[in-house]
């Protein structure tokens, strides 16, 4: 369960997301999306440095690199319109957020753990989502793979996880790393395949979220 501080900021934390996509959807707010957007990834930050004293040392780095990178990347991918170059910053920025996740579930991998059902599902969604957009990547093909690759790591290392740590540490984090992957699949298919009014704030959404419930699930990997 959640503490009451917990649940504060669980409570502050929607306000922000709210607010956020408030100034992603209203034109005249457009402007104050250039500080709403990083203060999601800071108030994350923050809430972890608050909570996590009790966890190790490692666990804190990584968790702080992850989520700094990813901060890194949220910056770097506002400015897309101004240069291609922004794009792909970005992307390797949460590529490197990627492998830290990766890194980081790995520590509290089950070596019994067994998740082929759950492995081949994903292999067939990301097989899919390649094949759809495989036509329209051109220069990005590569750095694109590459990217797929991670983020799959990054779901598969947090399906091990499982009879190591708590089972709401568990979930959080599961449910994390999946929206994690629908969050990076309709900003891929938004800007390879098909743009769509209504792209950004899911996309927003299940990024937030996603990051939220890996923060809280390794707060929680000790309960």
């Amino acid at each position: 369960m959640l503490t009451k501080y917990q649940k504060s900021f669980t409570f502050l934390f929607i306000l922000i997301v709210c607010f956020e996509l408030a100034c992603t959807s209203i034109v005249s707010l457009k402007p104050v999306h250039y500080f709403s957007k990083p203060l999601i990834l800071t108030a994350l930050i923050v809430f972890f440095v608050i909570e996590g004293k009790a966890l190790s040392n490692s666990v804190k780095g990584l968790m702080l690199t992850a989520l700094l990178f990813s901060l890194l990347g949220d910056i770097l991918l506002m400015f897309v319109d101004l240069s291609p170059y922004y794009f792909i910053a970005g992307l390797l920025a949460f590529l490197c957020a990627h492998i830290t996740y990766v890194i980081l579930f790995l520590g509290k991998r089950n070596k019994q753990s067994k998740p082929n059902g759950y492995i081949i599902i994903l292999l067939i969604y990301a097989s899919s989502l390649f094949y759809l957009l495989y036509h329209h990547l051109g220069d990005m093909l590569i750095p694109v793979v590459v990217y797929v690759f991670a983020i799959l790591l990054m779901a598969i290392t947090a399906a091990l996880r499982k009879g190591l740590v708590s089972k709401i540490s568990y979930t959080f984090v599961l449910i994390g790393a999946l929206l994690f992957v629908i969050s990076d699949s309709v900003l891929a298919i938004n800007k390879f395949h098909t743009a769509f009014n209504a792209s950004g704030i899911i996309i927003m959404l299940t990024y937030a979220l996603a990051q939220y419930c890996i923060v809280m699930g390794v707060l929680k990997q000790n309960d």
